[in-house]
């Protein structure tokens, strides 16, 4: 039933992208200067969850690898990475020069200098949930180095720049800015129909059962991919000869549960704490949270980063908000509220 699991994981990267040609040509339009040798614009890429922005980044530095020999790329997930030090030594240990660094003793500034010595070739870095950095001092460190190229990945600028000091902002917003918006369910479909096409074989699942998972995936192109490859695992294991309407129901329920998992697996503790607030004392506001917040935890940050962390968590499906800016109250997401699958 299974002919090619790799092309059913969420971390993928096709050969071909569908539907973010303007995209992919935007991206790599500004990258396209370190294939001369020359420094590259940082690029910052935006968009909701699930719209492609981690599979452009890396089809674009693939296809770039391609075409050019001394080009390499370094990818940081920053939301797992969040403080500086982790993020310098991710990069480091994608170029291979983590070979004597300490992480309980070796200074940030040495990292830095590392960086700065480094004379290999010309380096794609990119910085996956940028604005997850708890200081992101770190993008005014590569943005300083002309042998880096980077791209930041975020949800929204705004959260982003709310997080770097003016020196860096003026940087940023002059910045080549490429922006995605949610798939349509038409767009779902054709993801959708090329995953089954490489990763199934024929005749397992039917068009109507496809256009049934982008529906209820709702633009979310991580959730559509997670159901097909939830669904496809499960009529594997049953022996089935192919994917039947039950299994598509069951997988996703079970496909939501493992991404609502994975986000909570990926909270910082400062993160963990305010959802579990949130869980206990639930509908609150943002002060309130950060009131019960501050007598939690001994170093607590500030009412703009505790903001930032409760959109994060609401862009990931984990809490709803509901009310405007100024009366907003933060509840847990109700999973059985969730697009159905029809």
């Amino acid at each position: 039933m299974i002919r090619d699991a790799r092309v059913l994981r969420a971390g993928f990267v096709p050969r071909e992208v569908e539907h973010r040609d303007a995209e992919v040509n935007h991206l790599s339009s500004v990258l396209e200067p370190i294939t001369n040798g020359e420094p590259a614009d940082t690029a910052i890429v935006t968009g909701p969850s699930g719209t492609g922005k981690t599979c452009i980044s890396q089809f674009v530095t693939e296809r770039l690898r391609e075409e050019v020999l001394d080009v390499e790329t370094t990818y940081v997930n920053c939301w797992r990475n969040y403080t500086r030090f982790r993020t310098l030594y991710q990069i480091l240990d994608g170029l291979g020069a983590t070979i004597d660094i300490h992480r309980q003793s070796t200074p940030h500034d040495e990292l830095v200098d590392r960086l700065q010595q480094h004379d290999g070739p010309r380096t794609v870095v990119i910085l996956d949930e940028v604005d997850q950095l708890e200081d992101p001092s770190v993008i005014y460190d590569l943005h300083s180095l002309p042998q880096f190229a980077i791209i930041c990945i975020a949800n929204k600028e705004e959260e982003l720049f709310s997080r770097v000091d003016d020196r860096l902002v003026s940087r940023l917003r002059s910045s080549e800015h490429v922006r995605m918006d949610k798939y349509h369910d038409e767009q779902l479909f054709d993801i959708l129909s090329a995953r089954a096409k490489w990763g199934l074989d024929e005749d397992i699942i039917t068009d109507d059962q496809l256009y049934r998972i982008a529906d209820a995936a709702a633009g979310d192109a991580r959730l559509a991919i997670g159901i097909l490859r939830t669904a496809a695992g499960k009529a594997a294991r049953e022996n089935h000869e192919r994917i039947t309407d039950d299994t598509l129901l069951d997988a996703a329920e079970d496909a939501r549960a493992q991404i609502k998992q994975k986000s909570l697996d990926s909270l910082t503790p400062h993160q963990w704490v305010v959802y579990e607030i949130v869980r206990e004392h639930g509908p609150l506001g943002p002060s309130e949270i950060h009131e019960y917040y501050t007598e939690e935890v001994d170093d607590p940050r500030t009412k703009r980063t505790i903001r930032t962390y409760l959109s994060k968590m609401s862009q990931y499906n984990l809490l709803e908000a509901e009310g405007t800016s100024r009366d907003r109250e933060y509840s847990l997401v109700d999973s059985a509220a969730a697009s159905p699958m029809q």
